[in-house]
């Protein structure tokens, strides 16, 4: 028979066993989700740590040809810029887009369509026409670092690796953040702050437990706040909160459907995302592009565009000019990318124009974005450290770098208790405690909130049932 004495304690016992079961299991996964996520992470931090200074870097590189000296002169028109500028590409090159700007000490990019299939940047000075310099639009540094940040230069499928990355993220920070929670009696050494004292391996797991839960809630940030532009969850979230959001149209586009009437002469209806524009706000990026539904004989010139844009308020922007006869006149700005550091979100603007009569056909700010895609907005010019400058800035490129430390001592610990010959996966619990349904429950919705996620963690389950169980 049990003394009184002994049920206490083996109830203790069976607790303690219990608290050990699930410390394996979340170890397990915090295992799986570091070793796969480790090197993507390593990437990612590196290549947004240089991003986010993109303003700066790109006036070290090539300010000699995106700036002028201001001038009281009046400036050339866009048209004859333009005309300037295809003198310096082959023959058969296509003017695309160019850039109108207050900034009177900013030169005028034109870009062109060159037959290869890349574009070509053509900087000029507006007030005497004289260019200033060329640039590849698909092989500057800043937008192979950024390729490399969204899908490291493999296309489609790199974009996915990223997106499962990012994704097994969140689990590698809620399975860390319930590895850290203490479970004894408090103590702010060894929590909250490292013991430096440590030595070994013990020192590497400190500084990787404390630092990192200083660091999640950036990393959780950066998650949520760069999934939007994913390859595939990303693109299919856009389109819903777009399509959620088109009751929210604003009045100047309501005779802009009669235009895609048009569309019998073989042209695809175009969203935003398709044309020739370096920086697209988010909340436009998936909706249509009206076409002109004026056919008079011969078309606005630029300049008679950029002087409608001016009297409907728009003074700075990237024009991207039409592709074909029903195509548009667009004006975007998007403040905070490109030669801004801080982002004025509210006067984010799309101004799709005719390009026979002039009239506008679609006015979109900001003001008419739903609630989503006004966070989404914040929230990406967080993300890239353009919403209140330089601070942003660093404190984006701080988080960025502490989460490469994160993906060294992890690599270190790893290495250092690595069996010979093996993996070193933390051992698996054959009887998992009743408690470690409730963990079970959020990765689930983790799995149907990202089908890609959910797809990959029933294959590393299934892995892990079949093939690992003699190691249980």
């Amino acid at each position: 028979m049990q003394t009184a004495l002994q049920q206490p304690m083996q109830a203790d016992i069976s607790s303690a066993s219990v608290s050990s079961r699930n410390y394996r299991i979340l170890w397990r996964w915090h295992f799986y989700a570091g070793l796969f996520v480790m090197p993507f992470l390593m990437v990612l931090a590196i290549t947004g740590s240089i991003y986010v200074f993109k303003p700066q870097i790109e006036n070290i590189l090539y300010g000699d040809m995106l700036h002028v000296a201001a001038s009281g002169q009046t400036r050339l028109g866009y048209d004859k810029l333009l005309g300037i500028a295809a003198g310096a590409l082959p023959k058969d090159a296509t003017p695309s887009s160019i850039s109108v700007s207050a900034d009177l000490q900013r030169s005028t990019e034109a870009v062109f369509r060159l037959p290869s299939g890349d574009s070509s940047s053509v900087y000029l000075n507006p007030y005497n026409g004289q260019i200033l310099g060329t640039l590849s639009v698909e092989h500057r540094l800043m937008k192979q670092v950024r390729q490399i940040h969204r899908d490291l230069l493999l296309g489609r499928w790199g974009g996915w690796l990223m997106e499962l990355a990012a994704c097994w993220t969140l689990i590698m920070v809620g399975t860390g953040i319930a590895l850290w929670w203490p479970r004894k009696q408090f103590s702010a050494w060894g929590t909250l702050l490292p013991r430096l004292g440590l030595r070994g391996r013990a020192i590497w797991r400190e500084l990787h437990l404390v630092v990192g839960i200083w660091v999640s809630i950036g990393a959780i940030f950066f998650v949520l706040s760069g999934l939007p532009w994913s390859s595939f969850w990303g693109k299919n979230f856009q389109a819903v909160v777009t399509w959620a959001g088109s009751g929210r149209q604003p009045p100047a586009q309501a005779a802009a459907p009669a235009a895609h009437d048009m569309a019998t002469m073989g042209d695809m209806p175009m969203k935003m995302q398709d044309l020739p524009l370096a920086n697209i706000p988010w909340a436009v990026g998936a909706t249509g592009v009206p076409m002109s539904r004026d056919m008079l004989p011969q078309p606005l010139s630029v300049d008679q565009v950029v002087d409608i844009a001016a009297r409907n308020g728009m003074a700075t922007y990237q024009l991207a000019l039409p592709n074909n006869i029903s195509g548009v006149f667009t004006a975007s700005y998007a403040p905070g990318a490109g030669e801004f550091v801080r982002s004025d979100l509210d006067r984010q603007r799309t101004l799709h124009i005719d390009q026979y009569s002039g009239a506008v056909i679609k006015d979109l700010r900001f003001t008419d974005y739903n609630p989503v895609s006004k966070l989404v907005t914040l929230g990406v010019a967080l993300h890239m450290g353009e919403y209140f400058g330089l601070a942003n800035q660093l404190l984006c490129a701080a988080i960025s770098l502490t989460l490469l430390g994160m993906a060294v001592t992890g690599f270190v610990m790893w290495w250092k208790r690595r069996p010979q010959n093996s993996v070193g996966a933390p051992k698996r619990v054959v009887e998992p405690p009743p408690s470690i349904k409730r963990w079970k429950g959020y990765m689930a919705i983790l799995g149907i909130l990202f089908p890609l996620m959910g797809v990959t963690m029933i294959a590393v389950w299934l892995g892990d049932t079949l093939f690992f169980r003699k190691r249980a």
